[in-house]
């Protein structure tokens, strides 16, 4: 074992995670949270195409995570195109370079020589009760369940943030990271291990105000700053849209996997449209038909308690105003 993964002063009551992401505006929000969190030990990060190119995806990353102050945390590179699919993103959102144009100091760190897969399927090996967040479209899981049989078993929980048991966002019947690479995500919801579906129908609801998002940028840190300023054109397009505030889709699925009382979801069913001229894309779930799947072992978040929601994020960005 390669000496990255040797951590003899781990704690043990500390859950080990590992997070997958596309590194936009909501999962650097995410990662700035998962590096503040006590309840898990943050082992690896793998960047993925999504939100904007790999070429943008892994530098943010890195950036984001120096921002932290987690220049420990190994990063890896993932796939910088879907399985079976031109890779389209979406920079009207995120921003030419997935931050909302902010620009970060680079890492000092570089990422790792292995590929995303290989840097997963090790992390499982040496951790147990390894927990994975994946929050872009799924290439790198699904290369690493075929490459790996064993993987989806030895983690203890997968959480995504993708799909929706209703509508859509890309298009009327499909959520982003989900339509980005629907091959991948039937690969992950047919490998045999639960996957929790943390969609937009929840995700649409774990939102900050324009007001609440000024009160993240009064905190005066350079990462409430950043959080601030890298979520205004997202901000923008969706209010436009006549949403509320800024959805964090990313950061609903990582407080999910931290603590599930704030949520409330049902056990179902789900397959990934992949052919459909009108529906590819859509993750179909058996929640309210009479007929069922086989397999029922997933979960659809399908509600959260906003203002608990508010109060993690807001608890977890202050811990960067402590010296």
């Amino acid at each position: 074992m390669t000496e990255k993964y040797m951590k003899p002063d781990i704690d043990t009551k500390r859950i080990p995670l590992f997070i997958d992401c596309d590194t936009g505006v909501d999962d650097a929000m995410a990662l700035l949270c998962a590096a503040k969190m006590n309840s898990f030990d943050l082992i690896g990060v793998a960047a993925v195409a999504g939100n904007v190119g790999l070429e943008n995806t892994l530098p943010n990353t890195l950036n984001v995570l120096a921002l932290a102050g987690r220049t420990d945390v190994p990063v890896y590179k993932g796939a910088d195109k879907p399985l079976a699919r031109p890779l389209v993103t979406a920079p009207h959102v995120h921003g030419l370079n997935g931050l909302g144009g902010v620009e970060l100091d680079p890492s000092p760190r570089k990422a790792e020589s292995e590929p995303a897969w290989d840097g997963l399927y090790n992390a499982a090996i040496q951790y147990e009760n390894l927990v994975l967040v994946a929050v872009g479209p799924l290439t790198n899981v699904a290369k690493a369940f075929i490459k790996y049989r064993d993987l989806p078993k030895r983690l203890s929980k997968i959480v995504i943030m993708g799909g929706a048991a209703v509508g859509g966002n890309r298009t009327p019947s499909a959520e982003f990271n989900v339509i980005t690479d629907p091959e991948a995500a039937d690969v992950v919801f047919n490998s045999g291990i639960p996957v929790v579906m943390c969609g937009l129908d929840v995700t649409l609801k774990a939102y900050l105000t324009e007001a609440e998002l000024d009160e993240l940028a009064e905190l005066g840190t350079p990462q409430a700053i950043f959080s601030y300023q890298s979520q205004q054109n997202a901000l923008r397009y969706e209010l436009s849209l006549g949403l509320p505030g800024i959805c964090l889709h990313d950061p609903a699925a990582l407080f999910f996997a931290e603590d599930e009382s704030m949520f409330t979801a049902r056990k179902a069913g789900i397959r990934v449209e992949t052919r459909g001229l009108v529906t590819s894309g859509k993750t179909v779930t058996d929640l309210d038909s009479d007929k069922k799947m086989p397999y029922r072992e997933h979960r659809v978040v399908l509600d959260i308690d906003r203002e608990a929601f508010r109060g993690r994020l807001f608890a977890l960005m202050r811990k960067y105003c402590i010296p």
